[in-house]
């Protein structure tokens, strides 16, 4: 299946570091965070890259110019299409729907987060459902606390978000080609396109457990450093499909 990079934002949480570079080639360790998720899908076979640029959109054509050997030895054939500086998510896919060509199916994600799904399995249960679209949801990773207030303002409950059961979208996806159908012109992806998808009940939410982790701070990005440094991080498949089991990989619930 072709995968899809949402590769355009500012990133303007992580401050400076992303005034010169775009926040997917930010290392974690010795790679750009881009290409250890693309490392991730090719792993599980895929492959075909699109990557939807914006913002610095040039170093990342560069380090693909500059990096030939991803698009040698292991086989990857990437797309860099520039989809515009402001262009909204939805409106980025929409501009790289002829790239898919034929195909019914793709996979798609955003250019900062990792992690370690088992995605055949992922796959597996979208194709079972039959719906449009499915979405990885995953607890967030962000420290706050969930308070209970009455109207009168009395607090009954304060707790870390750790230990709730609240799900976030963890931003990678599987798509039928009719999610392009549900977008109109200035639209965002997980907003109104998704209400769409809810009301006609064709949105699916896959939870997991195992590890994600999302670059959107520069304390989130020291967190990966550290993992990176320490070896064997989680987010690394270590055996390609056909080519070896993978072990105690997480299950899906």
């Amino acid at each position: 299946m072709k995968v899809v990079l949402f590769c355009g934002g500012y990133g303007v949480r992580m401050g400076s570091a992303t005034r010169r570079i775009p926040k997917p080639m930010l290392p974690v360790g010795d790679e750009p965070i881009l290409v250890h998720i693309m490392r991730y899908y090719a792993a599980w076979g895929h492959r075909e890259f699109i990557l939807c640029l914006g913002h610095r959109g040039e170093v990342i054509e560069e380090y693909f110019v500059d990096h030939p050997m991803t698009n040698g030895p292991e086989g990857w054939r990437i797309s860099c299409v520039h989809t515009g500086l402001d262009t909204t998510i939805a409106e980025r896919l929409t501009k790289v729907d002829h790239l898919l060509g034929d195909d019914r199916e793709f996979l798609a994600t955003y250019g900062d987060g990792l992690t370690d799904a088992p995605l055949d399995q992922l796959i597996a249960h979208f194709r079972a459902t039959g719906k449009t679209a499915l979405f990885l949801a995953v607890r967030p990773r962000f420290h706050a606390h969930v308070v209970q207030l009455d109207d009168a303002g009395m607090v009954h409950g304060v707790e870390s978000m750790d230990g709730t059961d609240i799900l976030i979208n963890g931003g990678f996806f599987v798509f039928k080609r009719e999610i392009m159908d549900s977008i109109r012109p200035g639209e965002e992806l997980v907003d109104e396109p998704f209400r769409r998808l809810i009301a006609r009940g064709e949105l699916i939410g896959r939870r997991y457990d195992g590890f994600w982790a999302p670059m959107d701070t520069l304390k989130d990005k020291q967190y990966l450093d550290c993992l990176a440094a320490a070896g064997n991080p989680p987010w690394v498949v270590a055996h390609v499909p056909g080519q070896g089991g993978l072990g105690d990989a997480p299950v899906l619930a």
